[in-house]
């Protein structure tokens, strides 16, 4: 599920979640969706936005909540917030499935660096973190 795209996964997750409601929660709750990285710390959405296309930062930042772009925003430098702002106001009629693919790529990003042991993103129940 984790390497599907989203709206085969959203479509899957609807479907299972009228058959057996409980069973979609408990996988939704162990895999990692874009909107998961509101819950990783600021060291690893640094280390993680350093390997992201500047134009899948744009699209996938496009229809995020403001939660989201200010984590984005605050782990970046100046100069690369100030690039994605102004790429924002200028980049219009985006096609949501472009928006989910550039998620989709950054969240595929992230998956790579924590199997390489580079980033933690608390998803799954496997670990408890130590600080």
């Amino acid at each position: 599920m984790n390497h599907m795209d989203r709206s085969s996964e959203k479509a899957i997750f609807d479907e299972m979640g009228k058959e057996n409601p409980d069973l979609a929660d408990t996988i939704r709750k162990k895999m990692f969706v874009f909107e998961d990285i509101l819950g990783m710390d600021d060291r690893s959405v640094q280390r993680f936005v350093r390997d992201c296309d500047i134009k899948d930062l744009v699209y996938a930042l496009k229809n995020a909540s403001p939660d989201m772009t200010a984590l984005f925003y605050r782990n970046m430098s100046s100069r690369m917030s100030e690039t994605i702002r102004s790429d924002l106001e200028i980049t219009t009629n985006v096609r949501l499935r472009d928006v989910e693919e550039a998620q989709q790529r950054i969240v595929n990003i992230i998956r790579r660096l924590e199997e390489m042991g580079e980033l933690i993103t608390n998803k799954g129940g496997k670990d408890d973190i130590v600080v």
